[in-house]
Order: C-alpha cells, then sequence, then structure tokens
C-alpha cells in the first residue's frame, strides 16, 4: 500500500511531458522512477505508450510499482541510471522515443524513516539510495581525512565554511563517533553559524549525500548512454536541482550538439513558475534541459 507521507511530487510534470512530445506508440524510459510521480503522467498522457522505470532503490521500485498498477507495458528494474543501454538492451529494445533523468533526492529518502538522509531527523546517518552498497554516510563522516572531507563539503556542496566544518566534524569524531543526522546537524550548525534562508546543514549534507552515491560520476555516462538510445528525434530531458548537476548537463549537452549527434532545444534552462514553487517549494532549485537527437 502507498504511503502518502512519502509520495514524491513530481516538478513541472507539464513541461517535461511536452519536452518529450508524449505519444501512444513511444517507448520512454523514466531512468530514475523513484515512487512513480512523472511515470504516472507519462502513462496517463498516453496510456498505450511503453515505460520503462529504473531506480537503484528497492524500495522506489516496490512503491512505483504500485502507484502504476494500472497500466500495462510497465517494466520498473532495479539499477543505476548510467546502466540505461544495458537495462533496455536487455528488455529487448534497441531504441527509445524519450528518456527522462531526474537528479534530485526524492521524498522517499527524505521522509522514510531508517534512511539516514535529513538533518531534521533524529536517525542513524546513511544516505544510500541503494541500500546494498557498503560505504555510508556514517563512513564518510567519521573515517574521511580533515582535508578529503573538507574538499567533498567544497566541491559538492559548494559550502564556504567546508574547512571549518570538516574541522569541528573531525575534533567532534576524535571523542566519540558522529552517529546520527541530527548530532551532525548540531555540529555543521554550530561550526558555520547563523541561519540564513536555508539551514546551516543543507549544503553539507548535500554533498555527503553526492559522495555516498557517487551522483555526480554517473551523470556523464548517463546522459552519453541515453543520447545513444534515442531514435532520430527522440527527447532527452535532465531535471537538476545544483549548480554542479547543472553545469554537468550543460556540458554534456554542448558536447553531443558539437559532434552531431544532439540539438539542443533549451538555450536556457526551463525553471518551474512562480505558482508551481509556491505549491511544491523544493522544485525552487530545479532546471530542466532538453536535447533532441539528430
Amino acid at each position: 500500500m502507498l504511503e502518502p507521507e512519502i509520495i514524491h511530487v513530481p516538478v513541472m510534470p507539464e513541461e517535461v511531458l511536452e519536452a518529450l512530445k508524449i505519444r501512444e506508440d513511444g517507448i520512454y524510459v523514466d531512468a530514475t522512477v523513484g515512487t512513480g510521480g512523472h511515470a504516472a503522467y507519462i502513462l496517463r498522457r498516453a496510456g498505450r505508450c511503453t515505460l520503462i522505470g529504473i531506480d537503484r532503490d528497492e524500495k522506489a521500485i516496490e512503491t512505483a510499482r504500485e502507484r502504476l498498477k494500472e497500466f500495462e507495458n510497465v517494466f520498473l528494474v532495479r539499477g543505476t541510471f548510467s546502466d540505461i543501454r544495458d537495462i533496455v538492451g536487455n528488455l529487448g529494445y534497441a531504441g527509445v522515443s524519450g528518456i527522462l533523468l531526474d537528479i534530485g533526492v526524492s521524498a522517499l529518502h527524505l521522509k522514510s524513516e531508517g534512511r539516514g538522509f535529513s538533518f531534521l531527523r533524529d536517525e542513524p546517518l546513511d544516505m544510500r539510495m541503494d541500500r546494498g552498497q557498503r560505504l555510508t554516510a556514517r563512513d564518510v563522516v567519521n573515517k574521511y581525512p580533515e582535508k578529503e572531507l573538507a574538499g567533498i563539503i567544497y566541491r559538492y556542496g559548494e559550502e564556504r565554511h567546508s574547512r571549518r566544518i570538516a574541522r569541528a566534524i573531525v575534533n567532534a569524531r576524535r571523542r566519540k563517533p558522529v552517529e546520527s543526522c541530527k548530532e551532525l546537524a548540531d555540529i555543521i550548525s554550530r561550526a558555520a553559524g547563523g541561519r540564513g534562508r536555508i539551514h546551516p546543514a543543507t549544503r553539507t549534507f548535500q554533498a555527503i549525500r553526492i559522495e555516498v552515491n557517487r551522483e555526480l560520476e554517473e551523470l556523464p555516462a548517463a546522459i552519453e548512454e541515453g543520447a545513444s538510445l534515442l531514435e532520430k528525434g527522440g527527447r532527452l530531458c535532465v531535471l537538476s536541482y545544483h549548480s554542479l548537476e547543472d553545469r554537468i548537463v550543460k556540458n554534456a549537452f554542448r558536447k553531443l550538439a558539437k559532434e552531431g549527434r544532439f540539438m539542443i532545444i533549451t538555450r536556457k534552462p526551463v525553471v518551474p513558475g512562480q505558482a508551481e514553487q509556491r505549491l511544491n517549494p523544493s522544485s525552487r532549485s530545479a532546471k530542466l534541459r532538453v536535447g533532441e537527437r539528430i
């Protein structure tokens, strides 16, 4: 049974549908299917299309399966978005009509108990999207050298207090291991000081999550593999949520365009309207970029 509190509200669903040029005979891949939000919109728009959903999180696949059970021609596969070519090929398809990559963290991760993603929860540090992998946020926080930890916080979180935060974490773990999200958030808040528009722990938690799940390492490969799978005229749509992701997407699209394989549809990224931002505050930082196979 679906748990309403962990159902992820899809960002810019109408913009995504328009960008993908959904049609009834199309084959579409939601390469980060999550709880099935965007997938449900696609299938309601074109119920006879084929939908392939990919996610590394077993719980996400289970939730999406329940949410999409009314539809036919739905294939849900546990895997990473960089494995898109193998997954699609193993299902017997040589090409697809459109691909969506929504690379933000989902409500499933932030709101499910015991996942250790949120600085608002007092639970063990974890942050693994794939619960089968070994590296956890606890390992990063308690085992990485101070210099490496500061580099991750600065590079992936774009946190200007990265050195101060890393030093505070290392000093705290000398006394005892840092075990919980709340404990880590309190350490960061004391080190960073102040309370601006966002919680002082936001960027550091983002950085640790990216490191644990190797998110940015997979993104260029996923875009390359996805672009090669598209039929002529097929669209690749990528939703990103911070500047590091968006920069990778923009550069990957430019590379494909320079090679003559791609036409960039969005010279500037599409962003949510004010009404959506009010209704879904987590959409505020979203950027949608779209390219077409030529």
